[in-house]
């Protein structure tokens, strides 16, 4: 197939990117628009390969976007292009705003343009898959998970303008008849993760004996689902999903922020025991406005009609990944001293 991917020098966008190219074989346009959290170098083993290009363009550039289509004529979209941080959402609502929900507008109309253009077989095969997070849901109260039908309660600036997108996604198909699938994701990690989210920018406090500061009393819940397993779901869902329908992909590895940093501390002070034990550093801080107690997904649906799961261990799958940190500091170092010079480090939300 030829799919056009939306933020894919991003963190999960990157691992699609990889996935769909190196192991499916399918032929890939990404779109992005290089922003502070994008590195084209995680694409770097796509460099001549023929069967990927990638298209500089912000996604809310109507005449960029409307080229990509025309030059690459995709046979599926999946939109992950979004402003993702919510501490940042805080300071510049409005970034997120114009991404998030124009973009996300700006994408759907010109999927819906080169949809109408198709025929036949062609158009029976076009899908439009929209990536978006559980934050839209709102808190959960102990114990709970969010489903498909759970109430959309954004709380932050990043979920509001989530939630706005996933419902002109719907409103797409509905209205238009654009063969749209979503998707709602719980907190991600893994290799190639710009390192102001909790468990990179963690792992590399640790790494230079920093404090890992930890918002209020740590006791925030997130279900952790690895980037690979992720971008496994996202296929799942593009090939196998059914039109207009939502589908959660979770990990099943649900933890509070306190238990991931120390079990990141535990993973170091095996990885790296000089500067131990790790956990002298944890530092609390006072908490983030709006800070939602506990996301959990029931991914049910998708294990049951997609026949996806996840596979990794979040402890294991968690150590591989401090492993990665440390085996490819020419990855991050330029991100954690060049574009970061001068810029607050983040808190390492969890979401």
């Amino acid at each position: 197939m030829r799919i056009l991917v939306t933020g894919g020098c991003g963190f999960i966008g990157s691992a699609l990117v990889l996935h769909l190219v190196h192991d499916l074989g399918h032929e890939v346009a990404t779109v992005d628009a290089l922003t502070y959290a994008a590195n084209p170098v995680s694409l770097a083993s796509l460099e001549g390969d023929a069967r990927h290009r990638l298209i500089e363009a912000d996604i809310c550039d109507r005449p960029a976007i409307l080229e990509a289509f025309r030059s690459f004529r995709p046979e599926a979209v999946m939109h992950l292009a979004a402003e993702s941080h919510v501490d940042r959402s805080i300071t510049d609502p409005g970034a997120f705003v114009r991404t998030n929900v124009i973009g996300t507008q700006v994408m759907l109309d010109a999927a819906r343009g080169h949809y109408e253009s198709l025929s036949g077989a062609e158009k029976e095969r076009f899908r439009f898959l929209h990536v978006s997070t559980d934050e839209v849901y709102g808190s959960l109260p102990p114990g709970g998970f969010f489903t498909e039908t759970s109430r959309y309660d954004p709380r932050s600036p990043y979920s509001a303008s989530k939630a706005a997108s996933d419902h002109l996604a719907r409103a797409w198909h509905e209205t238009y008849g654009l063969p749209v699938l979503v998707t709602n994701c719980s907190n991600n990690y893994g290799p190639r993760h710009f390192p102001e989210k909790l468990i990179p920018l963690m792992i590399l406090n640790a790494l230079e004996g920093r404090p890992l500061p930890v918002y209020g009393d740590g006791q925030n819940e997130r279900d952790w689902i690895h980037v690979e397993d992720h971008a496994r779901g996202l296929v799942a869902v593009l090939e196998r999903g059914r039109l207009g329908e939502t589908y959660l992909l979770g990990g099943r590895a649900v933890r509070n922020n306190l238990a991931v940093v120390k079990a990141l501390c535990a993973a170091f002070d095996r990885l790296r025991p000089e500067g131990g034990p790790h956990e002298r550093l944890i530092t609390f801080v006072a908490d983030r406005p709006g800070h939602d107690r506990r996301y959990a997904i029931d991914p049910s649906k998708a294990e049951g009609e997609l026949g996806w799961a996840p596979t990794k261990s979040f402890e294991e799958a968690l150590e591989a990944t401090i492993r990665w940190y440390l085996d490819n500091e020419a990855w991050w170092r330029p991100i954690r001293e060049g574009r970061y010079k001068g810029e607050r480090l983040g808190l390492g939300t969890a979401g």
